[in-house]
């Protein structure tokens, strides 16, 4: 049973702006989820018939705190009588919900306190309003068919394979969730790929066009580290810690400083922000450490890398201005991007070191595609990749020569 907090007071609440779940007190299990975004919603974590439950209550302020402590009180009442509110609140469904738009909305609605974020939800909601619910959304989701999801996937199978896999995707769990609450006869589900869509259409290996992000050529790293040293601001500082982590930018502008052990020298990510959904532990070199250490501690901000407002993050853009203030290209010309660092990284690593491909793999988070290997791999091969990632500081601390630079001419000089 979830211990009670700390109870917050409306104000406490109102102020409560840290991306992530908070509990709230007074209700055991009551809980604010505070969006990557902003957007808040309330919902209570509470076990029925032995499995752990987040019930949706609604979003603040539209629901107050005195509104989510009633209905937090109500569930939790019908819970201990045993009474099952989810049961409840899909019976009438059953009855109502049926076209396959309403079954998707409904899907979204009672995985939404899952994802990760709220821009999760609201991709899912663009990804079919976009491509499937023109087809199937008034379409009862048990008379959807597989020349239904054809109509939908063949269009863009080969232009936009990667949509189209993600779309394809989207529409299984909707059906599934459909059969599920007895909307549709259980059997073969029409968006299946595993024999089913796979004799149908070609494999997404075979149509998938890899698009590589433009990143700087590794030789060119040093002068471009310089550069962006000398650039002011928060943004520049933090484009310096994604390039001497590796890490992605999001996990960098999210990051907080209860995530950083600096004695230690280790940055542990939580699983909730990273792509692969397991914990990841960064060994900070020693140029990492000495810019954390420099930047400012803001009494009450948890953010390392705070945007203009208090208590909200770094955007995605202001990462991708400080890359188009330095006007850097690629080897074709391209507009570099913060995520292309991540590349950088990985060519230099495979060029310039002898480092064996796992440790590289784990520098970077990647999850591991071998079933058996990632069954049997219990390590984050933290002390190898130590001298890997101090390495790395250490060449891109290292200033091209202008001979260097003259055989790598594509960035700008100063």
């Amino acid at each position: 049973m979830p211990k009670v907090a700390k109870a917050l007071s409306a104000l406490e609440v109102k102020r409560l702006n840290t991306p992530g779940v908070h509990a709230v007190g007074t209700v055991p299990g009551l809980m604010l989820r505070v969006g990557d975004t902003g957007q808040r919603y309330w919902f209570l974590r509470t076990t029925i018939k032995g499995k752990r439950t987040d019930i949706g209550i609604g979003s603040y302020p539209e629901t107050s705190l005195a509104d989510a402590h009633a209905e937090g009180r109500r569930l939790k009442a019908k819970i201990a009588v045993g009474g099952d509110p989810v049961a409840e609140r899909a019976a009438p469904a059953k009855a109502a919900k049926q076209t396959f738009r309403a079954v998707a909305d409904a899907y979204i609605d009672s995985h939404r306190s899952g994802w990760k974020n709220d821009k999760h939800a609201q991709q899912w909601a663009n990804t079919l309003e976009t491509y499937a619910h023109s087809v199937i959304g008034t379409k009862n989701v048990g008379d959807v068919t597989v020349a239904d999801v054809l109509a939908i996937l063949q269009p863009i199978w080969a232009v936009k394979n990667e949509t189209a896999t993600r779309v394809r995707q989207r529409i299984e769990l909707v059906l599934s969730y459909g059969m599920a609450l007895g909307h549709a006869p259980k059997g073969l589900n029409p968006a299946a790929w595993r024999g089913n869509l796979d004799n149908l259409l070609p494999k997404p290996s075979k149509v998938a066009k890899v698009e590589h992000h433009p990143a700087v050529p590794f030789p060119d790293a040093p002068h471009f580290f310089q550069r962006l040293q000398e650039m002011p601001g928060m943004g520049a500082r933090c484009l310096e810690f994604v390039m001497l982590t590796a890490c992605r930018s999001g996990e960098a502008r999210l990051a907080i400083w209860g995530e950083f052990d600096l004695t230690a020298g280790i940055w542990t990510i939580p699983a909730v922000r990273m792509k692969a959904g397991r914990e990841h532990r960064v060994p900070l070199s020693g140029p990492v450490l000495a810019l954390l250490k420099a930047l400012p501690r803001l009494e009450d901000e948890p953010l390392v890398f705070p945007g203009m407002k208090p208590k909200k993050p770094l955007s995605d853009m202001t990462l991708t201005a400080c890359m188009r203030r330095l006007n850097v290209k690629d080897q074709e010309g391209r507009q570099c991007v913060p995520h292309g660092l991540r590349s950088t990284f990985r060519d230099w690593a495979s060029e310039v070191t002898n480092t064996p491909n796992e440790i590289v793999e784990m520098a970077l988070a990647h999850a591991i595609e071998n079933a058996a290997e990632a069954a049997y791999r219990r390590g984050d091969l933290l002390r190898k990749r130590e001298q890997l990632m101090a390495d790395w500081a250490a060449f891109i601390g290292d200033t091209a020569s202008d001979e260097n630079l003259a055989k790598n001419p594509l960035l700008p000089k100063q």
